[in-house]
């Protein structure tokens, strides 16, 4: 059961990635209707989509949620493959999905920089804690 709960924590930020791609659509498509941007003017000229922050934050987060989480992936999978599960393990995997999950709201709902960061450096210290677990137990 310990495999499943493991592997459950990347299934559970993938969902959590689709869930913010839907916000992201559901955003930016709106904006860019009221903005009557011309998406092929956009693709012949290269210019930026400008979009209000609320809307941009959302779509930033997506971007950022396909960053730092795919070593997480690698990780979880490779930990699992090397049988360096536990109780710890599990609790880190799934700190690891907590925190990503709230650094998205942070960022989509207002984008407070400090806090945001503070996230991202309690999120990257799970990770390396993970890492480093992963590392002990598979030698």
């Amino acid at each position: 059961m310990s495999h499943s709960l493991f592997l459950y924590s990347v299934l559970a930020l993938l969902s959590w990635t689709f869930v913010m791609w839907f916000w992201m659509y559901a955003t930016r498509i709106p904006a860019m209707l009221r903005a009557n941007i011309d998406v092929d003017e956009l693709s012949r000229t290269g210019a930026p989509l400008v979009l209000p922050p609320q809307v941009s934050r959302v779509a930033d987060n997506y971007n950022h949620l396909h960053e730092q989480p795919t070593a997480f992936y690698a990780l979880v999978l490779c930990a699992a493959a090397l049988g360096a599960i536990d109780d710890i393990q599990i609790g880190l995997a799934w700190a690891y999905v907590a925190v990503r999950v709230i650094h998205s709201l942070v960022q989509a709902i207002k984008n407070p920089i400090t806090i945001r960061f503070g996230l991202f450096v309690i999120a990257s210290a799970i990770l390396l804690a993970l890492l480093l677990r992963t590392i002990y137990l598979a030698t």
